[in-house]
């Protein structure tokens, strides 16, 4: 039974509207890496490489200058080697990369750069056409694109078209991707599998692997919080007291979140508290699944706390479809749905 009280509304009864022009003027950085610097990445001393990407993006960004050339009287000082356009950083979710990502955007001193999602993206070239787009992103000083997507070759083709007008106007860019944690070898072959996407782009990106640990993990249990009806009720409607809450069934939310374009799940729950989703179960059908994750992404990207009943939320991806060639999203919906039912 749905909760009814002051404060509490009802996603499946959301319906956004988003603009070309929303749209464009909502690439930038999440609201959690708003202040987001090279100073507040707290790099992992036992994994080097966290540094050392951390290090590397400065220079990138501009936020400091590249390793000081020794030279003398007699000798011409050595130039650092040129970088590349733009940079790729490859490795497992968790390990701080689109923090790294949003450090650039905000260090580098540019007159015209965006950030968003790569789903974020090729729903604009849908909204705008492609050529509008083009026009639009034409001589942007730096693009960011967030969880580079390689499972839709229609997609990633429209993204790969876009980035090779948008390199020779001079537009600097920077990627992300993601991978398992602690899957051996998996990084590698994601990054072999972007630069063989991007076909002649490839020249333009250099490769960052990140190493590391899921941080969403360190803090809490391996498990989603599932709460009894009563707690669920409380927790739903103490939360209204202070924001919007909203309330619906699993069932109700899955089926409305086919009518609403992945694109709009931001507007769908922008200015929502706490999400309340009651009687959670496996889910069977990869499409559901899919809109899910994508759900889970812009939950996570505006820090909203999950409460739910039911199945755990990490239990909501089924043995098949954890085995299939999505595994790396549905891992990194289930951490963050981990980490947004612990907040």
């Amino acid at each position: 039974m749905s909760l009814a009280s002051a404060g509490i509304v009802h996603l499946s009864e959301r319906h956004p509207q988003v603009s070309g022009a929303e749209m464009v003027a909502a690439l930038v950085p999440p609201p959690q890496f708003d202040g987001a610097t090279f100073d507040t990445y707290r790099a992992d001393p036992q994994y080097p490489s966290q540094q050392e990407a951390k290090d590397v993006l400065a220079r990138f960004s501009g936020a400091t200058a590249g390793p000081a050339a020794k030279g003398g009287f007699f000798r011409r000082a050595k130039r650092a080697p040129e970088m590349k356009p733009g940079f790729y950083l490859d490795g497992g979710f968790g390990v701080g990369k689109t923090h790294l990502l949003a450090s650039i955007y905000h260090a580098m001193p540019a007159r015209r750069k965006y950030f968003g999602s790569f789903i974020e993206y090729t729903a604009l070239v849908g909204a705008m056409g492609y050529q509008k787009t083009v026009e639009l992103f034409r001589g942007a000083d730096l693009l960011c694109i967030d969880e580079f997507e390689l499972d839709d070759p229609g997609d990633t083709m429209v993204m790969t078209r876009l980035i090779g007008e948008l390199v020779p106007t001079g537009t600097k860019l920077a990627a992300t991707s993601n991978t398992p944690p602690n899957a051996l070898g998996e990084g590698r072959f994601a990054a072999q599998d972007f630069l063989r996407e991007i076909h002649a782009m490839s020249d333009n990106f250099q490769t960052i692997r990140i190493d590391g640990t899921d941080y969403r993990q360190r803090a809490v249990d391996g498990h989603a919080v599932v709460l009894t009806a009563s707690a669920y009720e409380k927790a739903v409607s103490d939360a209204a007291g202070s924001a919007p809450a909203t309330d619906d069934a699993f069932a109700d939310l899955v089926r409305h979140l086919a009518t609403v374009h992945p694109s709009r799940y931001i507007r769908l729950i922008e200015g929502i508290g706490e999400i309340g989703i009651r009687d959670v179960f496996t889910l069977d059908d990869q499409s559901a699944a899919l809109r899910l994750v994508a759900f889970v992404d812009r939950a996570y990207d505006a820090q909203i706390p999950i409460r739910a009943t039911g199945v755990a939320l990490d239990q909501v991806f089924g043995e098949d479809m954890l085995g299939g060639g999505y595994r790396k999203k549905y891992l990194r919906a289930i951490s963050r749905m981990v980490a947004l039912t612990h907040s």
